[in-house]
């Protein structure tokens, strides 16, 4: 399930996580990679346990958890705390997929990458290229959002970054396990709850229907979850 949430942070947080950031001692993007994707990325990335990543990361976490869209595509059991990189001069990162497991250094915490996640920090007029482009089942997508908007995705989709010719593009990434590991069980979860809400805002949640399909979408993520 590949969707566009929009709107994860408002436009002073984008600023607050950019005068963090901006501010920061930027290193290669490769601290972060795996064999495969070393050879294909060029950019530059904060270092995980910097502190303005940290404090950057915290707002990005707290509007996660307040946006109903990412809990109901995501179905979040864990979030790799978010990294932040950026891109320019031609630097791009090629085809990849990325890693099932992801390990924050120097620590246990560990997590089944279900979910990649791009939230984009700078406005797309901003900068040529620099598109994420998704390889699924539904054929190539190419996406480029407005700041403070997310992109979430198969983590297992063949995806790339394509080269920034003009300006800079910066971002924050990370991965989410989800409490439903196949893609296909969460996207029912998704598009049943989607519809219950819809059904809900004219019927009213007492409804009979809202009521049974209620209990239909929490018996399938009873029966699907891992928690």
């Amino acid at each position: 399930m590949l969707i566009a949430i929009p709107d994860v942070l408002d436009a002073d947080a984008v600023a607050s996580i950019r005068a963090l950031v901006d501010a920061a001692d930027w290193v290669d993007g490769n601290v972060t990679s795996g064999a495969q994707s070393a050879l294909a990325k060029r950019n530059e990335q904060l270092p995980e346990d910097s502190d303005a990543a940290k404090r950057a990361g915290d707002i990005v976490l707290d509007a996660l958890g307040r946006s109903p869209l990412f809990v109901a595509a995501a179905l979040p059991l864990k979030v790799f705390p978010p990294l932040f990189n950026r891109y320019a001069g031609g630097q791009a990162f090629g085809m990849h997929i990325d890693n099932a497991i992801r390990i924050r250094r120097g620590t246990d915490f560990r997590i089944r990458s279900d979910l990649s996640a791009t939230l984009f920090l700078e406005p797309p007029q901003a900068y040529e290229g620099g598109e994420l482009v998704i390889e699924d089942q539904f054929g190539v997508q190419s996406v480029k959002l407005p700041a403070g908007h997310m992109l979430l995705y198969p983590a297992s989709s063949l995806h790339r970054v394509e080269p920034v010719t003009q300006g800079t593009r910066t971002a924050s990434f990370f991965w989410i396990q989800s409490m439903i590991r196949d893609d296909g069980a969460r996207r029912i979860l998704f598009d049943l709850d989607s519809a219950v809400q819809s059904v809900a805002a004219t019927q009213g949640q007492g409804d009979a229907a809202v009521v049974q399909l209620t209990g239909v979408y929490h018996n399938l993520l009873r029966r699907w979850a891992e928690a």
